[in-house]
């Protein structure tokens, strides 16, 4: 097992959000979690997968001419 198990407050962390947010994705079975006993972790690798899922691309326009009619 090479995947590192992270506590929700690490998580959150890593997100840079609150521990509010990374409980919620929990709850809501929105991301991977391991329960180990009565504690909750989270693989490395699932945040990161949570995170490229979620990433929007920008929309790359082509440029207006200056001076041009709207």
């Amino acid at each position: 097992m090479t995947d590192r198990l992270l506590t929700v407050e690490q998580a959150a962390q890593l997100l840079g959000t609150t521990a509010r947010f990374p409980r919620r994705l929990i709850a809501e079975r929105r991301i991977a979690f391991v329960k180990v006993g009565r504690h909750v972790r989270i693989p490395e690798r699932a945040l990161t997968d949570f995170v490229a899922a979620n990433t929007v691309q920008p929309i790359t326009t082509s440029r207006r001419r200056i001076g041009a009619v709207a």
